[in-house]
């Protein structure tokens, strides 16, 4: 009963989270950024503040699409973003270039979520199918179930390592988009805004994953009890 409370619990807070976050993107974009920057050289400017050379912006299709890809060192921006000269665009732009430096400067916690990735990756592909047959089979071969559920461990504990590393990517756009004067008195709490929600949808993911974790577990255990 009160897994089923929680489960709701998180699926509503997922909900008002990604309709404000899509809500404010959505009124920051129409606001433009002073000095008229696009996120493309948003970007370019803060990789060369920080002495950052070896990466390559790029535009991407799609909406809410921008990352870090640490494996080629590129950041991939939506078009809106790459183009864009509003207030949204500077603090997607900015942010994606955050974990660019958090690469090039080995911060700890994006190491520890890239060394995840290959794992992560694989238990995402098998996780499901593992967990509904040692569901069924429960009875007669719970390890089956065990295993599913160490598999799902790991995505959340992959969600976990996220959170730092994303609330410090944003630390990092709004202390820079700042102090560079991109960002004035008056956009510099819309900009918080925009980022402060965007690091809520990785939170409420977070808590749903470990609270479906905390639903496995109850199976498991109450077969175990029988």
């Amino acid at each position: 009963m009160y897994i089923w409370i929680i489960f709701i619990g998180v699926m509503i807070l997922s909900w008002i989270v990604s309709a404000s976050m899509k809500s404010r993107f959505t009124k920051y974009s129409k606001i433009p950024v002073p000095n008229g920057m696009t996120g493309r050289e948003i970007a370019e400017k803060m990789l060369y503040d920080n002495g950052v050379y070896d990466v390559t912006i790029q535009s991407v299709p799609g909406q809410l699409t921008d990352h870090y890809n640490p494996a080629n060192k590129t950041i991939n921006l939506s078009q809106e973003v790459y183009n864009g000269k509003s207030i949204a665009a500077a603090a997607v732009a900015a942010h994606e270039t955050g974990h660019a430096i958090q690469h090039a400067t080995a911060y700890a916690w994006l190491g520890m979520r890239s060394s995840l990735v290959p794992v992560v990756s694989f238990a995402s592909k098998w996780v499901q199918w593992v967990l509904l047959i040692g569901i069924l089979v429960l009875e007669t071969f719970p390890a089956l179930l065990l295993f599913g559920i160490s598999l799902f461990a790991i995505i959340t504990l992959f969600s976990f390592i996220t959170l730092p590393v994303e609330i410090n990517a944003s630390r990092r756009a709004l202390a820079w988009l700042s102090n560079t004067g991109i960002v004035l008195y008056d956009s510099y709490d819309k900009v918080r805004d925009a980022l402060k929600w965007a690091a809520y949808t990785y939170v409420v993911a977070a808590i749903g994953s470990l609270a479906t974790l905390m639903y496995y577990v109850m199976i498991f255990l109450g077969a175990d009890r029988d």
